[in-house]
């Protein structure tokens, strides 16, 4: 399977080539056709000069050609001596032709060696046309024995005497050289263009590599968990190590760490929850076997033969009622449990506060007559279910009996803290109900955990219960659309704020 890295470096690779071979084909097309301008422009130049030296030769053979503008009369002979047209005869070639084509003059080249007209051109010429060629003459083998097969452009020019044809003057140079500057430029710009791809692949595979290192690193960090997440608890601390810029390789790698602090998190959290479990089924079944051992015993006394005494036999009865209702309790605690697990939906219906106040707080003095409760509630309804928010306050005020000195203080009424936030107005929606004892407190460091399952404190070790109340309380809190809270200080009390939808 070809890796993202190499995809990455080929892709960068052939998007490099054909910009190359876009740009050197523009290149090239481009001085092709700025020589041949150049070429005819010479071309056309020369041609129209010998063209007007041809027509003033036709009609005054016997005279020069006067006036400071006017070249002398094309005289080909003569001009075939010079040197410098003995010079140029590699450069440039001229003919003059007949108006049927034959040639009838050859300045700077033997009569045997025509230049090549089409039929199609003379047709243009004779209509008085301009006409441009591009052809390889026949080889013809000189005295020296050298061969000429080059390619030549070739400018046809037409001589026009009283509205007829004349003569055809051709003016041609060869593009041999035009031809190899172009191989050659050719030859460069494929040399350069495969040398350039070749070095850019290189570098891009060490900068690819480079910039996909912290993924690399991220994929290994990813490998190592997988494989000693089992048996090492300690993978889940690793993290990618990453020092680059914030772009999107730094922020994969941030959220990667992010993830992995988060399932570091989820999984401490797990195995506090198992230790807590393993521990909360080791104080159950604690818990049971006392009573039921007691159960056990005390009905191993009654079927005492002979029987014992009543007041024994009711002293018994007394200890199986009060280890029966223990076991009750601890199951009951245990199902409303198990039922908030399972997403129980509680009953929305308007629930009168005073009436429901003032009845959990006749029962609850029940539990210590010696104590006082004291009562504050306003005549509202909030919208939820009566016999969870008697629970709940049931656990609140047994808990603030068994942990407090002092008297417990009830309020019930309008959340008024709903009332102005950031300086608006807003509607009350919510209902709040606190339970404010005077006693030892919390400590800051226990605060986050009095509402997890099973948790106990260390001063609430000497004191009955199994750490399940504020669980259930809170389970039973929320399943009502509502929230629960505490605040406490050391050496002054707790309150416990419960807040839940108001019935409109």
């Amino acid at each position: 399977m070809m890796s993202i890295r190499l995809r990455f470096t080929l892709l960068y690779s052939i998007i490099l080539a054909l910009t190359l071979v876009i740009f050197g084909a523009a290149l090239y097309t481009i001085q092709a056709q700025n020589t041949l301008n150049a070429l005819k422009r010479d071309l056309s130049a020369s041609g129209e000069n010998l063209a007007r030296v041809t027509l003033w030769t036709y009609l005054h053979p016997n005279q020069p050609e006067q006036g400071p503008d006017i070249p002398p009369p094309f005289q080909a002979d003569r001009l075939t001596g010079e040197q410098a047209f003995r010079n140029s005869r590699e450069r440039q070639v001229v003919r003059v032709l007949d108006a049927k084509g034959q040639i009838v003059a050859s300045p700077f080249g033997a009569n045997e060696d025509p230049l090549p007209i089409s039929a199609a051109g003379l047709r243009a010429l004779q209509a008085q046309n301009v006409w441009w060629e591009t052809a390889t003459p026949d080889p013809v083998i000189p005295p020296e024995g050298s061969v000429r097969t080059e390619r030549m452009l070739i400018y046809n020019h037409p001589v026009v005497s009283e509205g007829q044809l004349a003569f055809i003057v051709q003016v041609a140079r060869p593009l041999t050289e035009r031809d190899r500057s172009l191989a050659a430029l050719s030859r460069t710009l494929i040399i350069a263009s495969l040398l350039t791809t070749t070095i850019a692949f290189g570098i891009g595979w060490v900068l690819t590599g480079a910039t996909l290192r912290p993924i690399h690193r991220i994929t290994q960090t990813a490998q190592v968990i997988g494989n000693e997440s089992g048996a090492n608890e300690l993978a889940l601390t690793r993290r990618v190590d990453y020092r680059g810029p914030n772009d999107e390789i730094g922020q994969l790698a941030k959220t990667f760490n992010s993830m992995l602090s988060r399932l570091e998190q989820a999984y401490q959290r797990v195995s506090q929850t198992l230790k807590l479990q393993r521990d909360f089924v080791a104080d159950v079944s604690h818990e049971l076997r006392t009573p039921l051992t007691t159960v056990r015993g005390n009905l191993a006394l009654l079927r005492h033969n002979p029987p014992l005494p009543a007041d024994e036999q009711a002293d018994i009865l007394t200890d199986l009622v009060e280890e029966s209702d223990r076991l009750i309790r601890l199951v009951n605690g245990l199902l409303v449990m198990a039922r908030a697990d399972t997403g129980y939906d509680l009953v929305k219906e308007p629930v009168p506060l005073r009436p429901l106040v003032e009845e959990v707080c006749r029962q609850a003095r029940q539990l210590d007559p010696q104590r006082e409760i004291v009562e504050a509630v306003q005549e509202v309804s909030m919208l939820g279910d009566r016999d969870a928010s008697k629970q709940v306050l049931l656990i609140l005020l047994d808990n603030a009996l068994k942990h407090s000195q002092g008297s417990v203080t009830v309020t019930a009424g309008l959340d008024e803290t709903q009332r102005v936030k950031a300086g608006i107005v807003h509607p009350i929606t919510r209902v709040e109900i606190s339970v404010c004892d005077i006693g030892p407190g919390i400590a800051p460091e226990a605060l986050p955990y009095v509402f997890d399952r099973f948790y106990r404190g260390e001063a609430s070790a000497s004191i009955p219960g199994f750490g399940l109340g504020l669980s259930i309380a809170k389970a039973l809190v929320e399943g009502q659309g509502g929230k629960i809270a505490i605040e406490s200080q050391v050496g002054v009390g707790s309150t416990v704020r419960v807040r839940l939808p108001l019935y409109q």
